[in-house]
């Protein structure tokens, strides 16, 4: 049981689904009030029904929508105390010299500009309340880089350059700024990779399995709970023994 987070509000982008699903669901299990910002209102709906939590239409890449969100979940809920930024895209699998211009763009808004929009909204609470827990998902190909996946492993990159910023800057408050850095997982994001791709990545995980999105999910509840009191600017490693550094 993860203490502290009782009666809390917590935001979960990406949560109808995937790590961001199993984050939801563990911070409900310990008692935090939850807003799922999704894209995919259908099925963050549909999720939110069953879960009993509050369903939020947001696409991340838009500061105007998270502004939008944000407020709806305050006047629903209160104002957040906890965001876990999960949503993201993996995007094509192809070489440099191949890849859409467009494409690297509009994963580089989601991923990337997504953080820094979801954080920037949630950052004036936290910091006016004298708490706030920030975990960020980053990747593993954000450290190490995967071949054929240019737009993704940069913009995981910039979420981990990102969140050391931000955990820094807000060292001096109660807000701890955290991020993870998962091997693969068996999500709906293996949908938008090739089997090639997904092969690699397994293949160089010395686990030799893939992750648990509950594996993943209880290191990210006790990140953004009280007990997390001293670490900031953090890269927490959930890569199977895959990471160097």
């Amino acid at each position: 049981m993860v203490a502290g987070i009782e009666g809390q509000v917590a935001v979960v982008t990406g949560g109808a689904q995937g790590i961001g699903l199993a984050v939801l669901r563990r911070l409900k299990a310990a008692g935090a009030r939850l807003a799922s910002w999704d894209a995919n209102p259908a099925e963050n709906t549909k999720m939110a029904a069953a879960e009993g939590v509050l369903a939020v239409d947001c696409d991340i890449a838009d500061y105007a929508a998270v502004e939008a969100a944000l407020a709806r979940t305050t006047e629903a809920l209160g104002p957040p105390a906890i965001l876990v930024n999960s949503a993201g895209i993996a995007g094509p699998n192809m070489p440099v010299a191949e890849y859409d211009p467009a494409t690297f763009a509009r994963i580089v808004a989601i991923n990337l500009n997504g953080t820094f929009h979801t954080n920037r909204a949630v950052v004036p609470g936290m910091v006016a309340a004298g708490y706030g827990r920030i975990l960020n998902i980053a990747s593993i190909a954000g450290k190490e880089g995967n071949p054929n996946a240019c737009a993704y492993s940069a913009s995981k990159a910039g979420v981990i350059g990102f969140t050391k910023s931000l955990g820094k800057e807000l060292a001096g408050h109660d807000i701890a700024v955290n991020c993870v850095t998962p091997a693969a997982a068996r999500t709906p994001i293996f949908d938008q990779m090739s089997q090639e791709h997904i092969d690699y990545m397994l293949s160089k995980i010395p686990r030799n399995r893939f992750l648990e999105v509950e594996e993943a999910a209880e290191m990210i509840a006790w990140s953004v709970s009280p007990a997390n009191s001293f670490t900031t600017g953090a890269v927490f490693d959930l890569s199977g023994g895959r990471a160097t550094y």
